[in-house]
C-alpha cells in the first residue's frame, strides 16, 4: 500500500544523506518509476528531502551545519546583539510591509519598535508573540516546517507562502559573511528561504555581530551587492568596508551612534 510504501521509503531517507531513484526502484519492484518519483516529490512537499538528479538529498543530513542553537545564542553577546536591535529599528517605516528574520540578534528588536503602526512578518514563532504585543502592529507569521535547533519556520509550504507575500524592506540575519561567499547560512532550507525575501525586498537591511565577519557556512542566500545596509556592532575588517563603499552599502556600527 502507497502509505505502507512511503513510510518504509522515510525509514531508507533518515538512515542516509542521499538516496538514488534506481535504488528506490529495485527496492520497490511491484510499482513504477514514476510512482516512486511521485513519491520522492512527496517527501519534497512534506520538507524531508531535496530533489536532485538520480534522486533525492535526506534533508536530516543537511538542515544545519556548525551552528550552534538559537537557545544558546540567545545567551551570548546580549549587549551587542541590544546595540545591534537598537540601530536596526530606524529602518522600521510604519505603514510599510516589514520581513523580519528569526535569529538572536532580531529577537532583540521588539523592545525598541515605536508604538506605531507596523505590518511584520516573520518566520520566527517566538519573535512573533514578542511582536503581537504591541496593540496597533498586524504581525504575519509564515506557516511551514519548525527546525528545532534554529526554531524557525521553513520548507516548501513557507517559501510558497512568501512568495506571495510583498516586502518593502527585510532585515536579515546571517550565520557568517566573508567576501568570497558572501553572507552565509548552514541550512540548505532556510538559504532557500531568504533567497526569496531578498528577491521580494525593495530595501534589505543585514544584522551581524562582528564575531561573524570572514566566517563562511555551506549555503550563500546573498552577496555584499543585494544589500542596502549593514548593521553591527563593530569593528568591520577593511576590506570588508572597501567592498560595501565600492557598492554602495551603508555600514553602520554601534560605537558610531553613541
Amino acid at each position: 500500500m502507497k502509505s505502507q510504501r512511503r513510510e518504509e521509503i522515510r525509514k531508507i531517507l533518515e538512515s542516509k544523506p542521499f538516496v538514488s531513484l534506481r535504488e528506490l526502484t529495485l527496492e520497490f519492484p511491484d510499482v513504477s518509476e514514476m510512482t516512486i518519483r511521485r513519491d520522492i516529490e512527496f517527501f519534497e512537499r512534506e520538507g524531508e528531502v531535496i530533489r536532485v538528479h538520480g534522486g533525492a538529498r535526506s534533508v536530516k543530513f543537511i538542515s544545519r551545519t556548525d551552528v550552534d542553537s538559537i537557545s544558546k545564542r540567545e545567551s551570548e553577546n546580549v549587549p551587542q546583539k541590544q546595540a545591534i536591535a537598537r540601530l536596526a529599528v530606524e529602518f522600521l517605516e510604519p505603514g510599510r510591509s516589514i520581513f523580519l528574520d528569526s535569529g538572536s540578534t532580531t529577537r532583540q528588536i521588539p523592545p525598541y519598535i515605536p508604538n506605531e503602526r507596523f505590518s511584520f512578518t516573520t518566520t520566527d514563532p517566538k519573535l512573533a508573540l514578542d511582536l503581537s504585543r504591541s496593540p496597533v502592529s498586524v504581525v504575519n507569521i509564515v506557516g511551514g516546517r519548525l527546525e528545532k535547533d534554529n526554531q524557525t519556520v521553513t520548507g516548501l509550504q513557507a517559501t510558497r507562502f512568501l512568495s506571495g507575500v510583498n516586502i518593502d524592506t527585510a532585515i536579515l540575519s546571517p550565520a557568517g559573511f566573508s567576501l568570497e561567499n558572501g553572507f552565509t547560512v548552514g541550512s540548505y532550507n532556510e538559504c532557500e528561504l531568504k533567497r526569496i525575501v531578498v528577491e521580494k525586498a525593495r530595501s534589505v537591511i543585514v544584522l551581524i555581530d562582528s564575531a561573524k565577519f570572514d566566517k563562511s557556512l555551506p549555503y550563500t542566500f546573498c552577496d555584499m551587492s543585494d544589500v542596502d545596509a549593514i548593521v553591527t556592532d563593530g569593528p568591520v575588517p577593511l576590506a570588508t568596508r572597501s567592498a560595501a563603499q565600492n557598492l554602495g552599502v551603508r555600514i553602520i556600527e554601534a560605537g558610531d551612534a553613541e
